[in-house]
């Protein structure tokens, strides 16, 4: 027995307490994480789990609401087991690419051209008939109408490589002479929360992003310009990940808007359909020419 425990012995009051709070505990990972609540009978079947990694544009606790009950559809029944994965922030989701640490990962068009060509991920599948373009906000009551009332002003941005929401508008500042202060602050979330508090005059995000926030923050911001449209995110597996593994996902990826519970899910993210993709997919981006990942405009 301990010291703490000798000076403070525990009565079965505390005992139970105790073991209501465990339970408690229990119950809410459970209902964050339900991809790991298995039973027994699964994981007697000693399925493959496969790590699906998904760029945190929102912060991780809301992705981990999200996500999870679109990867347990994915699985069931199928030749392997999802398990959702993120990262504290967009650089951090990048290094974990560049290791190779996810299975399979839902990624931003700049992220898919880099770690295609390393560790060779390998497209499989993009959201149909949909274009991605970025947006940059104001504060609905803010005085600044157009781009050219940005100059000198401080902007937040995700982080250097997030494509939509920050390569494509810094690029067109840059290619305008608006020459702009730059505050990286980790995720979209955090660059609408940012302007809606006054701590910067705009900020750099993506339409679904947007659309995800709830009516009292969409409703303090108005979109004050939008980028030109490229290839959307891609979902793109490691070379790890089997040919089997990779239809039996595709599968049921085109699947999930033929059904109600699908499309459900899908409306949950903000999502309509999928389709199959193919690496060319993404040459618009490429076309771009961008720099280095942590420097994507090189001047800045």
């Amino acid at each position: 027995m301990d010291k703490f425990s000798t000076l403070f012995p525990m009565t079965t009051a505390k005992k139970a307490l105790k073991w209501q709070f465990i339970s408690l505990i229990v119950f809410v990972i459970s209902w964050i994480f339900p991809i790991y609540a298995q039973d027994n009978s699964t994981v007697k079947a000693a399925k493959p789990t496969l790590i699906f990694g998904v760029v945190p544009q929102q912060p991780a606790i809301q992705l981990a609401k999200l996500w999870p009950p679109i990867l347990a559809a994915l699985s069931e029944n199928a030749n392997y087991q999802l398990q959702f994965a993120t990262a504290p922030d967009i650089p951090t989701f990048e290094q974990r690419l560049k290791d190779g640490q996810y299975d399979i990962a839902y990624m931003n068009p700049y992220h898919y051209v880099v770690f295609h060509d390393h560790p060779g991920y390998q497209a499989l599948a993009r959201e149909k008939d949909k274009k991605l373009k970025g947006l940059l906000v104001v504060r609905r009551d803010s005085p600044i109408k157009s781009l050219a009332q940005l100059e000198g002003q401080t902007l937040a941005f995700p982080a250097p490589a997030a494509f939509a929401a920050s390569v494509l508008p810094r690029a067109h500042l840059q290619q305008d002479n608006i020459n702009v202060k730059v505050k990286y602050v980790g995720s979209h979330d955090s660059v609408y929360l940012a302007v809606i508090q006054g701590l910067v005059e705009a900020g750099g995000g993506v339409q679904r992003t947007f659309n995800n926030l709830s009516e009292a923050q969409k409703q303090q911001l108005t979109v004050l310009w939008q980028t030109p449209t490229y290839t959307p995110h891609a979902i793109a597996t490691h070379p790890r990940v089997s040919t089997a593994q990779r239809q039996m996902l595709l599968e049921r990826l085109m699947a999930l808007s033929t059904t109600a519970q699908g499309k459900a899910l899908l409306e949950s993210v903000d999502f309509s359909a999928f389709t199959a993709a193919e690496d060319q997919d993404w040459d618009d981006v490429r076309s771009l020419k961008l720099g280095s990942l942590t420097k994507p405009l090189g001047k800045k």
